[in-house]
Parts: structure tokens; C-alpha cells; sequence
């Protein structure tokens, strides 16, 4: 497939390793743009290559430069072999298997890649790092298979792919969508495959950028569906004609939870103007049902759990995270373990938790909405029920994702298999962490796309006044992309387009500023 890498010459950022924000980041995955880095890194880089190449020459033994690997890290390689040890290193990590990851996936592995090698501890070339930024910036995307790492000794295997194509080995994917041979790939950016000099094969598979990636995907599309599901829950709140008391400001600043004040703030936002909201003031209804009326309660606890996440994913995504570190300002080469991505594991664990509560709490408004009881609505929001049975099976639909979501939601860092002979005898699973994330923001973006689906339905069940000017907006725009029910039809097309709606939704600031990636 095509990368949808189609740059805008004129829309460059440049990278500072070390200070790549969050909306950098997002950036970097949307696509769309080039990457160059701050011409003040490249004599740090400088350096810790010649520290290296010190090392070599001086005929000192140093783990990663002139030794083996892992298990075999006491085993020392002759100066005349340092090529072929770097090159086999890439080819016997090369063991991922599974689909390729996605491409904006992979933009962020070659971008935050580039920036770790950067940093100036890796001892790599300059010219390594501005090949990778050079496969990104023609929209070359190598292929990395998605399963094989454990985020422990670095995510081993993936990198080893990404780094196959470098030295003309691998597959890639061009801009227009044609795969070619790793070789190939080099030339179509007008280079010529690396011979990979001492450390740089190690310091392209260490690292934990595979992880990152996949957790600041999981990060943005978290984000995306939550504040998709604040617009539903307001235009559940309409449709079932709930109260906005307890969105009071007083109780929350009571508390003081910072993502309960922000979220029940961005409501007050949405819901402002609303005529709906005071016709039914003195309605003589007490309480409402908790997904409801705890919506700055939960959904404030996900987002400061969402912010947490990002603070310990765009730190990583900036990180020396290869093994072993040259440190110039002594000379010094020390073997350690930042390649550990626990620090991801544990994140990504966190985006997990709160997207599937996002989608728990959405899946029980859309049954609020369907139960005439609780609602005031006509059964399974359709006007001739019996005949037609409306949303009941679409509820059915989120009920299954929402508790798929739960067994997804199970940490992942708290697993453990050793490897490499018990070297290597806790890792943190990490990879998985990441990657589970997209399909749980894809089960609750459906979750949320027909709660406001149903949401809409039930305001136009019952419809003598407006809402406010923002709710009322974003109504135009889920009519523009499902037509009102008026009895029984091929329901399918119009998830998958609400679905899309949770996931892209032109959404208010109000709903937009309290995210970590924009504000």
C-alpha cells in the first residue's frame, strides 16, 4: 500500500534530541512533513564516533564494539571481523514475523531513532542517522514485522529489520506504494547500502523506539476517542434530557482532581447556549444514572492517566536508549540497560486502562439511551419497535467490544519470559503493550461512533428545542454521515462511518485543549 506520506516541502521540523515534543510527535506520525536536525548535534556525534574508533584502534576490549553479544559478550572479535560481526548482528536479529506495521508507525520508529542516535551516545556515523531521516522523508517505509520483541534487550528483532535495509537487506515499501528489496530502497534515495562500521549494528538494534511508536500511536488514537466520547456523552445527556448540575464547577475544584476539572469544564463548554438544558430545570428528576453523571469522575481519571502516559512516552521518544552509552566529556564507553522499556510497558498499560473505561462508559449510556425506562425515549430509540427492533443489536455490537476491550486491558507489564540463555531474565513485554492498543482504540472508537449515532437519534426522537451551538455543530455533522432511523436498514456501512467519525472528529477546542497532544 501506499505510505499517504506525501510531503509538504515547505512544512520541515526540526529536531532537537532531547526536546521532541508531544505535538512534534503527532506530527511526525500524521505524516506529511520533512524532518532535519538542528545542525548543533552533529559534532556530538562527531565525537562519540571517534571515541569509538579510539577504542578500536588502541586495541581495547569494549562490549558492542569488539566483542560478542548477549551471552557471548565475553568473547572477543578481531579488528578484521568488526564489519562482519555488525552485519551478521542485523541478519540474526532479523527473526520478526506477522504483518508489517503501519506506516505511521514506522515514522516514528526512523524519526525518534534518528533522535536517539543523535543524542550523541551511540558512536554511530551522522551519516546513519541522516539516512534514516532520509527513508523518511521520501516516504520510504521499511518492513517491520509487528511480533518478536519482548522490549527488553532493546525491540531486537524489528530494529534488526528496519536496520536490514540500511545495509541492503529487508524489504521497504516506496511513497508510491511498490515494494522493493532493501538495496533498491537505498538507491531510490540515492544512496548506496552501509557497511556498517564498529557499534552502529548494535546501536540500530538496541533501543526502544519499536515500543514508543506504538504506544504514542495507541497515545494519539486514545486521545482522539476521548474526546470523541465527551461529545457523545453531551449529546447523550441531551437526548435523555440529564441534569448539568452535576457538572457544577464548585464540586469538582471540592476534589480537586485536575482531569475531573478539566473534562466537567469542557462539558459546561459544550453544553453552553443549549435550550434543552433549562427546559427541563425543575423536571423533578433527582439523579442520574452514573454514566452520566460521573462522566467528569471517569472520564477525568482516563485523562489524567492519558497525560501521565505522555509524559513518560515523549521523555522515551527522546532517549539514548542503546547499549552500551559513550560518554565523550571522559571517554568513557559503559554498558548499562536503558535498552529496558519498562518505563513503556507500564505506559502503555495506562493508555490500555483508560481507553477501555472510555469505551465502558460509553457502552452504558448507549444502553441508558435504548432503555425507555431509564431514558424517556421509545424502546431501542425507534419509533415502530416490534417491527423494527432499532439499535438493540448495535448495542449488542458495543457490549462485545467493550468487553473485549477488558481482556485486553490486562497488563501486559506485569509478564515476563527470559531469553538469551538467562542473560536476559526479566523483560517487560513492552512491543505487545504498544501494539494491542490499536485494536482497543479501534473497539471503542465503534463503541463511541454508536452511542453518538444513538445519542443523535434520540435528540430527533423528541425534537422542540435546539441544543447548544457546538452540540448542534456536531449533530449536522453525524447526520451528514448517518441519516435518522426511521425503520430497520442495513446498519453496518453506518458504524463503520461513525467509527471513522470517533477516530477524526473536527472537534471543538474545548474538547482538544485538555489533551496532552495539544495542549
Amino acid at each position: 500500500m501506499p505510505s499517504n506520506h506525501t510531503a509538504n516541502p515547505d512544512a520541515t521540523l526540526t529536531l532537537m534530541p532531547g526536546k521532541v515534543d508531544l505535538a512534534t510527535l503527532r506530527r511526525i506520525q500524521a505524516g506529511g512533513v520533512q524532518l532535519a536536525l538542528d545542525a548543533s548535534v552533529r559534532e556530538g556525534m562527531l565525537r562519540a564516533e571517534a571515541a569509538v574508533r579510539h577504542i578500536v584502534e588502541n586495541d581495547q576490549v569494549v562490549y558492542g564494539i569488539n566483542t560478542g553479544f548477549g551471552k557471548l559478550a565475553s568473547t572477543r572479535i578481531g579488528n578484521d571481523h568488526l564489519a562482519e560481526l555488525q552485519r551478521n548482528l542485523v541478519l540474526s536479529h532479523s527473526v520478526g514475523t506477522g504483518e508489517p506495521l503501519a506506516a505511521p508507525v514506522v515514522r516514528m520508529i526512523l524519526a525518534t531513532k534518528a533522535v536517539s542516535l543523535a543524542r550523541g551516545h551511540s558512536g554511530v556515523r551522522p551519516a546513519l542517522v541522516d539516512a534514516l531521516l532520509a527513508l523518511f522523508n521520501a516516504g520510504v517505509t521499511p518492513s517491520i514485522p509487528c511480533k518478536g520483541s519482548v522490549g527488553a534487550s532493546g525491540d531486537l528483532a524489528p530494529l534488526a529489520h528496519m536496520a536490514c535495509v540500511l545495509i541492503g537487506e529487508g524489504q521497504a515499501t516506496l511513497a508510491d506504494g511498490k515494494v522493493v528489496g532493501g538495496a533498491e530502497a537505498m538507491r531510490s534515495i540515492g544512496l548506496e547500502p552501509f557497511v556498517l562500521g564498529p557499534k552502529e549494528g548494535l546501536a540500530l538494534l538496541n533501543g526502544t523506539q519499536v515500543s514508543t511508536a506504538l504506544a504514542l500511536a495507541g497515545l494519539f488514537g486514545a486521545e482522539d476517542v476521548f474526546a470523541s466520547a465527551l461529545m457523545s456523552g453531551a449529546l447523550s445527556l441531551e437526548a435523555i434530557q440529564g441534569s448539568i448540575k452535576p457538572f457544577d464547577a464548585r464540586i469538582h475544584a471540592a476534589r480537586g482532581q485536575p482531569g475531573q476539572i478539566a473534562v466537567a469544564g469542557a462539558v459546561r463548554t459544550l453544553l453552553e447556549g443549549s435550550e434543552i438544558v433549562p427546559s427541563h430545570a425543575d423536571c423533578g428528576r433527582v439523579q442520574d444514572p452514573y454514566s452520566v453523571r460521573c462522566i467528569p469522575q471517569v472520564m477525568g481519571a482516563c485523562l489524567d492517566n492519558l497525560a501521565h502516559a505522555a509524559r513518560v512516552l515523549v521523555i522515551e521518544a527522546n532517549a539514548a536508549s542503546d547499549n552500551p552509552l559513550v560518554f565523550t566529556d571522559t571517554g568513557e564507553v559503559i554498558s548499562g540497560g536503558n535498552f529496558h522499556a519498562e518505563p513503556v510497558a507500564f505506559a502503555a498499560d495506562i493508555i490500555a486502562l483508560a481507553v477501555s473505561e472510555v469505551g465502558a462508559i460509553a457502552e452504558r449510556r448507549l444502553a441508558l439511551l435504548l432503555d425507555s425506562g431509564l431514558s424517556g425515549l421509545p424502546p431501542f430509540l425507534v419509533r415502530d419497535g416490534g417491527l423494527n427492533s432499532g439499535f438493540m443489536i448495535a448495542q449488542v455490537t458495543a457490549a462485545a467490544l467493550a468487553s473485549e476491550n477488558k481482556s485486553l486491558a490486562h497488563p501486559a507489564s506485569v509478564d515476563s519470559l527470559p531469553t538469551s540463555a538467562n542473560q536476559e531474565d526479566h523483560v517487560s513485554m513492552a512491543t505487545f503493550a504498544g501494539r494491542r492498543l490499536a485494536d482497543m482504540v479501534n473497539n471503542t472508537a465503534v463503541v463511541v461512533g454508536i452511542e453518538a449515532m444513538a445519542a443523535a437519534q434520540g435528540i430527533e426522537l423528541k425534537r422542540k428545542l435546539k441544543s447548544s451551538p457546538l452540540v448542534e455543530a456536531e449533530f449536522a455533522a453525524i447526520r451528514q454521515k448517518v441519516a435518522f432511523l426511521e425503520r430497520d436498514r442495513y446498519l453496518a456501512p453506518d458504524i463503520e462511518a461513525m467509527r471513522q467519525w470517533a477516530l477524526k472528529a473536527e472537534l471543538p477546542a474545548a474538547l482538544l485543549d485538555i489533551l496532552p497532544s495539544h495542549s
